[in-house]
């Protein structure tokens, strides 16, 4: 039996979890390198397999794919939900998709880094050191500036935290935000244009769907300040990237930080490497070890007990 663990670039799997202790006749076979998007070459590349461990959203598992991958018994996936995947056609087959536990902190720690780099223009301060040079600039103030959360779920919710500690005044808008929630949450409850137009800092927290696809484009853009930053750790299609990399070249915001793409990996040629006022890391918010320790522990344990014939963690619907 056949076992690929997909998408761990920093190779992590094998030393977060005791894949050795499966039976001796599954042999696991770790991808460290993303299998591109062509439909046809990652089924090619995975025909093989029974078993399939996938990073949550990596590389999307849609009919298309799963049609040719004939072998399929097992589909398992970091987190408790992943919308690349098609449950639909897998209960359809009769594969489970058996999810895992994660942190629900380091993408709200990871967007919080993102506004300190911004605010104290810390890569640049860092770059111009090392090259000799001695302060690029100002840097801005988080005291008593406005920050602007896009969701205040669990994640925002966290920010929202981090923005009261730092003295600043916390906003929050989206589609289905209460004033009480918000005022739960220490924020005030304002539309969406006023977000845009008050804030200094504005961090998206939002799961991807049909309407926050886009949510953040060229309009939304133009109504913030020359001064805010964007922030957003939550999902690439969510702002239009043309629309960002004009507003950033052209001096129409003062910054962004951004860890997810609407291509992953980000592509060598992509504007982003090279516009202006951008700090960028590569969808690592995360990437904490107990997180990945956690996500592995129990992919492990999701595979021995669908091989004990008793699935665990099913987020799908399947007939017994």
């Amino acid at each position: 039996m056949q076992l690929a663990i997909l998408d761990d670039y920093v190779n992590a799997a094998l030393k977060m979890a005791d894949w050795q202790s499966l039976p001796s006749n599954i042999e696991v076979t770790v991808f460290d390198q993303h299998l591109g998007h062509d439909i046809d070459a990652v089924a090619e590349a995975l025909a093989p397999f029974d078993i399939i461990v996938a990073m949550r959203e990596r590389t999307p598992f849609p009919k298309e794919l799963l049609d040719q991958l004939p072998n399929l018994k097992l589909l398992v996936t970091t987190g408790m939900r992943n919308l690349s995947f098609d449950y639909d056609a897998c209960s359809a087959r009769g594969i489970p998709i058996c999810g895992t536990g994660m942190t629900s902190y380091a993408a709200a720690e990871h967007s919080w880094a993102l506004v300190m780099g911004l605010a104290k223009n810390i890569a640049a301060e860092d770059a111009d050191m090392k090259s000799g040079g001695w302060q690029t600039g100002y840097s801005a103030p988080l005291n008593g500036a406005t920050l602007g959360l896009i969701g205040l779920g669990k994640l925002g919710s966290q920010c929202a935290t981090y923005g009261n500690a730092f003295k600043m005044n916390v906003i929050a808008w989206s589609q289905n935000l209460t004033d009480e929630r918000a005022e739960q949450c220490g924020a005030t409850r304002v539309d969406r244009d006023t977000l845009l137009r008050e804030a200094d800092y504005i961090v998206i927290h939002q799961v991807l769907s049909d309407r926050t696809r886009g949510l953040i484009g060229k309009a939304e853009l133009d109504l913030m300040k020359n001064t805010a930053f964007l922030v957003n750790t939550s999902r690439g299609p969510i702002v239009d990237e043309d629309a960002l990399v004009t507003a950033l070249n052209n001096g129409d915001i003062a910054g962004a930080g951004i860890d997810v793409f609407d291509v992953e990996p980000l592509p060598l040629d992509h504007p982003f490497r090279s516009a202006s006022r951008i700090l960028l890391t590569g969808h690592t918010g995360y990437l904490v070890e107990e997180g990945i320790r956690a996500a592995y522990t129990d992919a492990l344990e999701d595979v021995t007990a669908w091989l004990d014939g008793s699935p665990v963690r099913v987020i799908n619907e399947v007939s017994a």
